[in-house]
């Protein structure tokens, strides 16, 4: 998976390089700031590529005594730092286009100019697709980031070459820098999304996609014996994932029965889930006062009250940190 991974980084980073200097060519060919927004974006997309490569390198690097979790948050460092120099590329060519509009030059051929821009708006797009495509099955924050900073180049190459035609059959070359500048916006938006996501997954921010994941997961493969899941936390570090729980069993189940029932839990996650998963699952006894109202087990000895309702697992009851008899406090008086 990390070979494919690093395969994948060194296409992008010569594809880069290559659609670099086309777009440069294209520049100097028609002295258009628009084609200039292009070509700086894609001096962006060259240094992203080749720090994405090594932190696809670092994240895969093994567990040590330094790093316990592993190198996977690099994941995250590499798309704020990509993040950040695409709303530098953007802050330039706001200054450039503002230059223009002061001290405007003439535009020349820009037939040659958008065949061009055209090309490379069509090699970037394709390669966006596939990296964002392989990024989401390898789980891969780096090539989703880059996969995305491409597709947004794409997009704005084929945009750019519509203005630059309505440029030439109008002859209005003022339209060349607000272009420029509507062009700037736009990637400046997209940069401050990789940034904030890079943020989020440093700072351990909660991942509603993540956690649902695991709650399906655990919900496919829900047992009777597992009366009750909560305090459920999915920490993520770049592709892999650690996840803590805490498991209501019986309190009847002697420690070998506990162990199995926490095992299948551990294996029932790590074998579903993308990445690597490392599982941390807390015990916790059943209160019969309280957890017989939604205890699923229907020959339990102890049992002092009817099963009354299942209660879903959900996203929002299986992250707090209480059990889910809180949710049927109205049944019957509750020992908390």
């Amino acid at each position: 998976m990390e070979k494919e991974k690093r395969r994948l980084i060194i296409w992008s980073v010569v594809i880069s390089l290559v659609l670099l200097i086309i777009k440069f060519y294209a520049y100097f060919q028609t002295s258009s700031n628009a084609i200039l927004t292009d070509a700086m974006e894609s001096i962006v997309n060259v240094v992203a590529s080749c720090f994405a490569l090594y932190s696809i390198y670092l994240s895969a690097l093994p567990k040590d005594s330094n790093h316990p979790y592993g190198h996977g948050k690099i994941e995250f460092f590499s798309a704020g730092i990509e993040g950040t120099l695409i709303i530098l590329a953007g802050i330039f060519i706001v200054y450039q286009s503002i230059w223009a509009l002061i001290f405007p030059q003439e535009l020349l051929d820009l037939p040659l100019g958008m065949a061009l821009v055209g090309f490379s708006g069509l090699v970037n797009g394709v390669l966006g697709y596939l990296l964002q495509k392989k990024g989401k099955a390898l789980n891969s924050i780096t090539l989703e980031a880059d996969g995305r900073h491409l597709s947004t180049d794409a997009i704005s190459s084929f945009v750019l070459i519509i203005g630059i035609g309505m440029i030439f059959f109008t002859g209005w070359t003022v339209m060349d820098s607000f272009l420029s500048l509507a062009f700037a916006g736009y990637i400046i938006y997209n940069g401050y999304f990789l940034v904030r996501r890079s943020v989020a997954g440093l700072m351990d921010e909660s991942n509603p996609k993540a956690i649902n994941k695991a709650v399906q997961v655990l919900n496919r493969n829900r047992k009777a014996n597992w009366i009750d899941i909560h305090n459920m936390r999915v920490q993520q570090y770049g592709g892999d994932s650690h996840i803590d729980l805490h498991l209501t069993l019986p309190y009847y189940f002697d420690l070998i029965r506990v162990h199995d029932e926490v095992h299948e839990v551990e294996e029932v996650l790590e074998k579903s889930l993308p990445g690597y998963i490392e599982v941390f699952v807390h015990a916790d006894p059943c209160l019969p006062e309280s957890c017989c109202h939604y205890c699923q087990i229907k020959d339990c000895v102890v049992r002092k009250y009817p099963n009354s309702k299942k209660i879903k697992w959900t996203a929002g009851n299986m992250s707090k940190n209480q059990k889910h008899y809180h949710e049927l406090s109205h049944l019957s008086p509750v020992k908390k």
